[in-house]
């Protein structure tokens, strides 16, 4: 063991007669330990994991299970940083001083890193989004299914046919999940804005559009509009108080009624267009809009009430005269002349 391993004078340290620069009896016995401390670091952890993983078997609030595992990350995280700047540094102004020389290389090294990082701070410290969240980041929009320290992974969905232009492009015309994962880095916050769903209230308004032709009666379509509205939008006594009071507060909506189904009239050059706008769940918004489309038009048929489209209305022609050049004559064709020139009938 002794030929293999070494201490020479000064206490360098030689492995199979080779001199390791840097290396001395006090940095392998640190180092061994910071071996021996992050391996046990880790199964710790992973212990921990284990034991959070029967607890909340069969728990329903994915928010609770993903928070628990996040937080033994962080707390596996500091603990490691801390034991080893312990072991190696116990000298304070040693610490200070290679603390001053990492912290410059990392910042003009890893910027983007640094970015993300910072990003995932404000997101957690501002309440940005959540995990289960639904928002738009990046330009994509989805369910947050994951928050890391350098990036968030959402579940994407598609886009409604008025952004459907948008890019990327969806297959998918509506807000339902496309069953592909995006990963943004946690620095967009601080380039574009984030658009969240839910984070103060589970719920938005939506609007549905049909147009009608002026000559029909728009009061019975409007009262159809409201009824199915009524019948399909989430019921304001079901919502609790305390969000809506919470909603009224951050928001300063005092009014009531704009829970409400309520229909709009805009006027356009070919028909009346009637816009009914109600209050829902943010998710399963298409098999609300499904249910409500399939009722109106049932409910217009037996109306008698067609929906309206692009028309045009001939109101008169010019007069057209033609003239034949005898050159190009019937008489004169072909066909005519085999005939021995009797007219055809």
């Amino acid at each position: 063991m002794d030929r293999i391993f070494a201490i020479g004078e000064k206490g360098t340290l030689h492995v199979l007669g080779i001199k390791l620069v840097g290396m001395n009896a006090e940095n392998g016995g640190k180092l061994l330990i910071s071996v021996i401390f992050i391996a046990a670091s880790f199964l710790f952890a992973r212990v921990l994991r284990f034991v959070a993983a029967k607890s909340l078997r069969g728990h329903q609030n994915i928010k609770v299970e993903f928070w628990t595992r996040q937080g033994i990350t962080i707390c596996l995280t500091l603990l490691i940083v801390i034991g080893v700047c312990s072991i190696w540094f116990d000298d304070p102004t040693r610490l200070s001083t290679a603390l001053g020389l990492v912290t410059a290389g990392l910042a003009f090294a890893l910027q983007k890193v640094i970015t993300s990082l910072a990003g995932y701070i404000v997101i957690l410290r501002g309440k940005t989004f959540n995990v289960g969240d639904r928002i738009v980041m990046g330009g994509v929009r989805g369910d947050v299914v994951a928050l890391g320290f350098m990036q968030t992974s959402i579940m994407e969905m598609g886009q409604p046919p008025s952004v459907q232009a948008d890019d990327p492009a969806m297959w998918v015309r509506s807000r339902q999940l496309t069953g592909r994962l995006v990963t943004v880095p946690n620095s967009k916050i601080f380039d574009e804005a984030v658009y969240n769903y839910t984070r103060d209230f589970e719920f938005i308004w939506e609007e549905m559009s049909l147009p009608i032709s002026y000559k029909d009666d728009r009061i019975k379509v409007e009262d159809i509009l409201l009824r199915v509205a009524t019948k399909y939008q989430c019921k304001i006594d079901e919502l609790k108080r305390q969000e809506i009071e919470e909603l009224q507060r951050k928001f300063y909506i005092t009014n009531l009624n704009d829970f409400q189904p309520k229909v709009y009239y805009r006027m356009t050059d070919n028909w009346l267009e009637l816009s009914v706008r109600f209050i829902t769940e943010t998710h399963g918004i298409r098999e609300v809009k499904d249910k409500m489309t399939r009722e109106i038009l049932f409910e217009l048929e037996n109306c008698k009430i067609g929906i309206a489209s692009t028309t045009f209305e001939i109101v008169g022609l010019p007069k057209v005269k033609f003239e034949l050049d005898p050159s190009t004559s019937l008489l004169n064709s072909p066909l005519a002349r085999q005939t021995n020139g009797q007219p055809i009938q």
